[in-house]
């Protein structure tokens, strides 16, 4: 057996308890979310997930939650005092060397590797749940919303990676901090001269895919069943969905369902 197919291996038979762990995290957020007024959903995969298959798609090893940029402000606020003391709330600014600029609740009886990730960077691993901010967009067309927030996502996701010196990464972070100051540019004026109110998506740096939500198909909050336990999820699933992935019952080819992590362990000494 090679190395990796012993990875592999191991990533299946560990999966299934740091799913369970992940559930156990949301649940506190949840509470907390629901003992201070504060707005979440499940969002991306995970919703699919509880549409397709009632809880996790099979082969997925994280959770994904919305807020509105508001209401994880407030989270931020009041989290840090009421997480039990196995959880840390992870924020860009308490972590500036993590590789993407997300709120994350982490267990710190857990280790996880992302793709990208190292194993030495100075900051928890444990597993943990997404939680991503919900900004209002400007009422215009999605191929222009598309063009303009890949440009942005793309450019600030290479210039945030590290370099090292050569022509070629000086070549790079100048043409690439050009398209990312035009891309901002572009965005805020937009964001200027049309209306907001109708849509709304993840804060523009972080949607590369361009994908804007009608209001009006996430609120009002409804609820929905993830692993036997009933979340905040968006009022119209149906249309969420499609929005994100288009014909999203479809199960995709054996090949493509991977595990994204590089390495994760359910609890820290029981391999």
């Amino acid at each position: 057996m090679t190395y990796d197919q012993y990875i592999e291996q191991y990533k299946q038979r560990a999966l299934r308890k740091c799913q369970l762990k992940q559930v156990a995290i949301l649940e506190v957020i949840d509470h907390i979310c629901r003992s201070h007024g504060i707005d979440y959903w499940i969002d991306s995969g995970t919703l699919l997930g509880a549409v397709r298959h009632g809880g996790f798609i099979p082969w997925d090893d994280d959770i994904d939650i919305a807020m509105t940029a508001d209401g994880l402000e407030r989270f931020k606020q009041v989290a840090p005092a009421l997480l039990p003391p196995t959880l840390v709330l992870q924020t860009p600014e308490s972590v500036p060397e993590s590789k993407e600029p997300i709120v994350k609740v982490r267990d710190l009886d857990s280790f996880y590797v992302e793709p990208g990730d190292d194993f030495s960077a100075n900051y928890p691993k444990g597993l943990f749940v997404d939680i991503f901010p919900f900004i209002d967009y400007p009422t215009v067309s999605r191929p222009w919303i598309k063009r303009v927030a890949r440009m942005l996502s793309r450019s600030r996701s290479i210039l945030r990676k590290p370099h090292r010196y050569s022509f070629r990464a000086v070549a790079e972070w100048f043409w690439f901090g050009a398209k990312y100051l035009v891309a901002r540019a572009l965005w805020h004026g937009t964001c200027l001269m049309r209306p907001k109110g109708t849509y709304m998506s993840f804060d523009v740096t972080l949607n590369g895919y361009g994908v804007m939500q009608r209001k009006d198909s996430i609120f009002p909050l409804s609820t929905i069943t993830f692993e036997g336990k009933e979340f905040a999820c968006p009022n119209n699933v149906d249309d969420y969905l499609r929005t994100l992935y288009g014909d999203y019952m479809q199960i995709p080819p054996e090949g493509q369902r991977h595990i994204h992590a590089v390495f994760m362990m359910e609890r820290l000494g029981n391999p």
